[in-house]
């Protein structure tokens, strides 16, 4: 039987509130049910039929410093994440309520900056951003929307409470795994699929064009959209393709585009044609080379001007990588008190800021126990997991938070939640997250669902694909009014 010995520990359960089989949360019963009557055999066929569907789609994720080869499948557990309808209202307004207050904080500091006139964040760690833009102050952008596409980290912890454990507000990814996962897992359990009633995704090419249009510049009817790659060797190259072709856009890259008295044309086989919109996958320091890194090779010469005029939009908009900064980040309670006159619907995890002298000595004093992560790092580099680091490692961070304390955040180690995970022909407690994402065009919407991501290593919480993490199916139910 496939849960005989499959324990809880001391973690919140996604699936089982304690160890043993007769517990099972409700909105598992019938996934506990289909699971049990089938034998390792059809585990074993229907992991080999998504690895071919997975390997013939080109689903793949590049790890730039692996010596065995940089192209990987990416890994998936085919043990599907449920979660039901009230619990996710409450992630999806929270989610709503945070992007919100974070366009507003990034509108602010580059125009009035008030939310620092009043003392509510330092200007220095506003300044001091490694992605905070001062060349763009004053630049507008339609709806004063700054983030389009938010991919937020989510985490519960061991109540159960959702808590976000950071914003990814430049190029987040992963959407691509979420639709190619829903595909492959309603071809592997369709009964089951059927069953549960789970909320689609596939929609969502369609929402991310329909918000790329409506925030098109003068509002123009029939906008051009086409994506922007760095190319075929960026780790993200899969999902660039994949979404360009489901929402029926031109993929480009920097050679291919080019300003004209402050408007931006598309080199095509017919001529130029003038591009209204582009949804970047380039970070800003490579997108104009005449404004930012005069070396980049990726970026189209003139595209900050043809933004400022008003000729284009960029999504996410330039600067908004300011507020993916980990020290920013624990800021948002705040932002949303300030901007919106709430609470947070969504916790934060308990952040410690190395450049407050009553936290320095803190972080050093107890770096065992506290996972520190350099503010601007993100794929789980620059981080040390205090409890599994050796003395080694915690003498050269301490020396690293000594010498740029601003650069450094800690926080304690939260226990993620685990979920039922397919290993070697058993099932196992492995943490996971989940990266819902949100669209912002004229409203913010959330996609019912997200990426599980999932520690595929015994007791690791590092969930990254670059560090050998995996994913799962999200499946939103479907509110019992919905039918």
């Amino acid at each position: 039987m496939i849960f005989k010995d499959y324990e809880t520990a001391e973690f919140f359960d996604e699936m089982f509130p304690r160890s043993g089989t007769n517990a099972v949360r409700e909105h598992y019963g019938s996934v506990r049910r289909r699971f049990t009557s089938y034998s390792e055999e059809d585990f074993q066929k229907k992991q080999s039929a998504i690895d071919r569907a997975f390997v013939e789609h080109g689903v793949t994720f590049t790890v730039y410093s692996d010596d065995q080869g940089t192209e990987r499948i990416f890994p998936f557990d085919p043990f599907p994440r449920v979660i039901p309808s009230e619990e996710w209202t409450l992630v999806e307004q929270g989610l709503i309520q945070r992007i919100t207050a974070l366009n507003l904080f990034l509108h602010d500091i580059y125009h009035e900056a008030r939310i620092v006139a009043d003392d509510v964040i330092p200007a220095y760690f506003v300044e001091s951003a490694a992605h905070y833009r001062p060349e763009l102050k004053g630049l507008d952008v339609p709806g004063d929307v700054y983030v389009h596409i938010c991919g937020s980290d989510l985490i519960r912890d061991q109540n159960g409470c959702y808590v976000v454990l950071e914003d990814n507000l430049r190029c987040p990814s992963g959407v691509s795994y979420v639709l190619e996962n829903r595909e492959v897992m309603k071809r592997s359990f369709p009964e089951l699929y059927q069953e549960m009633k789970v909320r689609p995704v596939s929609h969502y090419p369609r929402l991310l064009r329909e918000t790329l249009r409506r925030v098109a510049p003068g509002g123009a009817s029939e906008p051009v959209c086409v994506l922007l790659t760095p190319g075929v060797y960026n780790s993200a190259y899969f999902e660039h393709t994949f979404l360009a072709r489901e929402m029926g856009v031109e993929i480009v890259e920097g050679q291919d585009l080019i300003v004209l008295n402050g408007f931006v044309y598309m080199r095509t086989t017919k001529g130029l044609e003038k591009v209204d919109v582009i949804y970047r996958r380039i970070d800003d320091d490579f997108i104009d080379p005449t404004v930012f890194r005069d070396d980049s090779m990726l970026g189209v010469p003139g595209l900050v001007d043809a933004c400022r005029r008003g000729n284009v939009t960029l999504a996410n908009a330039l600067g908004t990588g300011v507020a993916d900064d980990k020290v920013i980040y624990a800021f948002v309670p705040e932002m949303i008190r300030y901007y919106l006159a709430q609470e947070p619907l969504l916790d934060s995890v308990t952040t410690y800021l190395a450049y407050r002298e009553k936290d320095l000595r803190f972080i050093l004093g107890n770096l065992p126990e506290l996972v520190v992560k350099a503010a601007n790092e993100s794929g789980g580099y620059g981080m040390l997991m205090g409890p599994t680091s050796t003395k080694e490692e915690r003498t050269i961070f301490a020396e690293k938070i000594r010498e740029n304390p601003r650069n450094y955040i800690a926080q304690p180690v939260v226990k993620f939640s685990q979920h039922p995970t397919l290993v070697d022909g058993k099932c196992e407690g492995r943490h996971v997250d989940l990266r819902p994402f949100v669209l912002y065009g004229d409203e913010p919407k959330v996609l019912p669902g997200g990426l599980t991501r999932v520690a595929l290593t015994q007791g690791s919480l590092v969930v990254n694909s670059s560090q050998g993490g995996g994913s799962k199916d999200t499946w939103v139910l479907r509110h019992l009014k919905e039918g």
